[in-house]
C-alpha cells in the first residue's frame, strides 16, 4: 500500500503582516510552519502505516526552503519526500496548483492507493486543492474525514458533517481531506530528526513532471489576486444601556447612521 500525503509550508498566522504600500503579504522575518491541517492528514497516514506497513511519501510545492516541512514529516515517520519547486509554478492559483501536484503524484506512482490532504490551508482557506487533485487524478474524493481504516483494498471512513458523523465505505484508490478532529499528531523522535536531516530529497520542476507550461503558474491560473489588505481596526462604538427613553434611543441611532453617511 502506498500513501501520498500533500503538505504545505505556510506563514505562521500569528505573525502575518501586510505591506501597506504594496498590499502584499510580508514574508520576510515571518516564521514558516507546516500547515496545521496537514499534520492531521500526515498522522492518519502514519497510523495506517503502523497497522498495514504502508509506504508514506510526502510532497510539497513551494520555494527551495519548503523542504523543511518534508524533513519534519519524515522525522515523524514518513518514508520519503519530494519537493516540487520551479519558477514556472509561481503565482499559481488553486487550479494550477492542483494540476502541478497531480502531475507530480503521477510520477511518484501512477496510481497510489491513497492521497491525503489537510482539510484546507490556513493561508488561503479555499479547501480546493484536494478536490482539484482528485479530478486531475480521476480518483474518488472523500472530504472532512475524521478517521480512516483500510482492509483488503476497501476503506471505511467517518466524515464530520454538520449534523453528525457519516460512515462511508468504498474501494481504493481514493483522495481524502482530513479534519483536525481526526487525531493528535505525533512528535518526531530525535533519531527521526537525525535521519531526516541527512535524507536526500529530490527537487522536481515543471519539465520533470511533464507539466504543460500553459497549465502552470500565472498562465494556468484563471484566478488573479488583485489586492490583499488588512481589515480596518475596530473602534469603540456608542453604548446604550437601555435606560434611555425609546424616542431618545431611536434618535440616537438615526444620528449615528447619518454621521456615518448611511441614512
Amino acid at each position: 500500500m502506498h500513501i501520498v500525503v500533500c503538505v504545505k509550508q505556510v506563514p505562521d498566522t500569528t505573525n502575518v503582516r501586510i505591506n501597506p504600500e504594496t498590499n502584499t503579504l510580508m514574508r520576510e522575518g515571518v516564521e514558516s510552519i507546516m500547515n496545521p491541517f496537514d499534520e492531521y492528514a500526515l498522522e492518519e497516514a502514519l497510523r495506517l502505516k503502523d497497522v498495514t506497513g504502508a509506504r508514506v511519501t510526502v510532497i510539497t510545492m513551494g520555494p527551495p526552503q519548503a523542504d523543511v516541512v518534508l524533513r519534519e514529516a519524515m522525522a515523524r515517520g514518513a518514508d520519503d519526500g519530494v519537493l516540487l519547486t520551479d519558477r514556472a509554478f509561481a503565482g499559481a492559483d488553486t487550479l494550477a496548483t492542483s494540476y502541478a501536484i497531480a502531475q507530480a503524484i503521477k510520477k511518484i506512482n501512477a496510481r497510489p492507493d491513497l492521497v491525503l490532504f489537510g482539510k484546507q490551508a490556513i493561508d488561503g482557506d479555499t479547501a480546493q486543492v484536494g478536490p482539484g487533485v482528485s479530478e486531475f487524478l480521476d480518483m474518488p474524493l472523500v472530504t472532512y474525514v475524521k478517521s480512516v481504516t483500510v482492509s483488503d483494498g476497501v476503506f471505511t471512513v467517518e466524515t464530520l458533517m454538520d449534523e453528525g458523523v457519516d460512515v462511508i465505505e468504498g474501494r481504493l484508490p481514493a483522495v481524502m481531506t482530513v479534519v483536525k478532529e481526526a487525531s493528535t499528531p505525533r512528535f518526531a523522535s530525535l533519531s527521526g530528526w537525525m535521519d531526516a536531516k541527512s535524507a536526500s530529497i529530490p527537487r522536481w520542476g515543471a519539465k520533470d513532471v511533464g507539466a504543460a507550461a500553459e497549465m502552470c503558474g500565472l498562465d494556468g491560473s484563471p484566478t488573479k489576486v488583485v489586492k490583499i489588505f488588512a481589515p480596518p481596526t475596530k473602534t469603540g462604538g456608542i453604548k446604550m444601556d437601555g435606560r434611555e427613553e425609546p424616542e431618545a434611543a431611536v434618535q440616537g441611532i438615526v444620528k449615528l447612521l447619518q454621521d456615518k453617511g448611511v441614512a
